[in-house]
């Protein structure tokens, strides 16, 4: 990296672009979601602050692991919401926060890949042992959904 670039010169969107890959449109969906911000030139070009690259980034990433941009909002919330550069601190709060996120995610997609390995495993669907049967609709007042994985003995 140039030891010259000053970190409180803002980059136009072309530079962004180029430097995610992210297209001006989806740049222009983020800003509309709150998840990164911009200001205007003279010109009423948009420019991002230098850290907005590293916001950029953990979308993408998390648009990967399918996390919901929503989730994703609540994260940034933790972080400065106007043009100052988060410090140290800031990501590391927030680091911690997605790591915990993410370590809930994992468990639930192995309950549910233990839960459907054992149904397609056994190819019988038993009215026994089968986590998904909900016989007489008993589990209905628990909520909408496979009420059964969300309560995984494996927890």
């Amino acid at each position: 990296m140039d030891s010259s670039v000053d970190p409180n010169v803002p980059l136009a969107i072309g530079e962004v672009i180029r430097r995610t890959g992210v297209s001006a449109s989806a740049l222009h969906f983020y800003e509309r979601k709150g998840l990164i911000f911009s200001s205007r030139d003279g010109c009423n070009q948009r420019l991002y602050a230098r850290h907005m690259l590293r916001r950029i980034s953990l979308i993408i990433v998390a648009k990967r692991l399918g996390v919901p941009l929503a989730e994703l909002a609540a994260m940034f919330a933790c972080l400065p919401q106007d043009h100052h550069s988060p410090t140290h601190e800031d990501w590391q709060r927030m680091s911690r926060t997605w790591k915990r996120q993410l370590q809930e995610r994992r468990r639930v997609l192995e309950d549910l890949e233990h839960e459907l390995t054992g149904c397609i495993g056994c190819g019988c669907l038993s009215m026994k042992a089968c986590a998904l049967l909900n016989p007489d609709d008993t589990l209905q007042d628990q909520g909408p959904g496979p009420v059964r994985l969300r309560q995984s003995p494996r927890r």
